[in-house]
């Protein structure tokens, strides 16, 4: 698109979290006219830590914030898979993008509020709680719980896994329960045993218990993760610590250790959701990004990644199309290859049989001296 139309662009982004805050500053970097709408009345991310791949990296370098994530951030070289005792089964480099070879760990609060503090005062309006889309062709009306509309050429639904956004574009049956929990805490690097002397990420894997030490070691802290088979699928189930000791039987002594120190009112429980491939991620004056088009298991850790992906993504087919409805045909066609087979990977168990294909050409050694 011409710059001149660009600058003329009204967006509205509905969700002010990784994908809406990373759309909103790609997009207003294209001089576009950029307001992001979030329901909260105020920006609280819990659960904890992340990592930001190289590409991730490179697309906050391009934007202008590299230096405001690297801050908040500890690099990271490489991650390990294990066993429950600690047995390695694999130990790879994060996959490089030209130069950036780390992937940053990072704390999901410390991560919004860096991408939010780079947007421009007063574009972010909180307390906006979406009630319908009206799509009108060219552009579409947003009202709000408060009686508020607006209307924007473009509408961005960044509002998450039960986006109101996708469910009025195409009527989808809403998130799909994994079968499993995850109990998520952030504890002191004194309290994890010694197992954190480093800044790589570690997964231990077994009897369908993944457990993740991701250290946020510019924090002196640990972001702490099990995630268990459980056929509960209550949103926010109610999990004792014994439960929790149960799902980790027969790990590393210490990650018990870990588990039964855990102070339970800081602990984060859910179960865990995705969502099944979306056919259509656009109309012509609608379009989803991040969980609200493909939201996806966390096992492969590409959620916040794929928003941010997604964001740069939409920046870059916007200013290569020649309108609007080529803009979000390309980023569709651009984006959505991508995050169909994310969605079908990490939906993938993690036995060593699996790992290869999870990790493509990648065979756990315990595999290899099988054959």
């Amino acid at each position: 698109m011409q710059s001149s139309d660009l600058k003329n662009l009204k967006i509205a982004i509905v969700g002010a979290g990784y994908g809406g805050a990373a759309a909103a500053k790609a997009l207003s970097l294209l001089g576009a006219d950029v307001t992001v709408h979030e329901q909260a009345n105020r920006i609280r991310e819990v659960g904890a830590g992340i990592g930001l791949r190289p590409a991730t990296m490179n697309r906050f370098r391009q934007w202008g914030i590299f230096d405001a994530i690297a801050r908040v951030s500890s690099p990271s070289e490489c991650f390990e898979i294990l066993t429950a005792t600690g047995d390695p089964i694999m130990k790879e480099a994060w996959p490089a993008d030209g130069e950036q070879t780390h992937t940053h760990l990072i704390h999901r609060g410390d991560f919004i509020e860096a991408l939010l503090g780079v947007l421009p005062e007063g574009m972010v309006r909180l307390g906006h709680r979406l009630e319908t889309v009206e799509d009108k062709g060219d552009s579409s009306v947003l009202t709000f719980a408060d009686g508020t509309t607006v209307e924007a050429d473009l509408v961005v639904g960044a509002d998450g896994i039960k986006s109101v956004v996708r469910q009025q574009l195409s009527g989808d049956k809403g998130p799909v329960f994994s079968g499993e929990h995850a109990y998520r805490a952030v504890i002191s690097v004194d309290d994890a045993h010694g197992m954190v002397t480093d800044d790589n990420l570690r997964m231990y894997i077994g009897r369908g218990t993944k457990i993740y030490l991701l250290p946020l070691r510019h924090r002196n802290q640990v972001s702490f993760d099990i995630t268990a088979l459980c056929p509960d699928g209550t949103w926010t189930p109610q999990v004792t610590k014994e439960d929790m000791l149960r799902t980790v039987e027969g790990f590393d002594e210490r990650l018990v250790d870990i588990t039964r120190g855990l102070d339970m009112d800081t602990v984060n429980i859910r179960a865990v959701y995705d969502i099944d491939p979306v056919d259509t991620w656009h109309s012509d004056s609608v379009v989803l990004v991040g969980d609200a088009a493909h939201s996806m298991l966390h096992h492969q850790g590409q959620g916040a990644n794929s928003a941010i992906e997604d964001a740069g993504a939409l920046a870059d087919a916007l200013r290569g199309a020649d309108s609007l409805k080529e803009g979000l045909a390309l980023y569709q066609a651009t984006r959505k290859p991508v995050t169909d087979k994310l969605q079908a990977i990490s939906r993938q168990g993690w036995t060593e049989d699996e790992i290869n294909d999870v990790f493509p050409g990648q065979r756990p050694a315990a595999a290899a001296t099988k054959e």
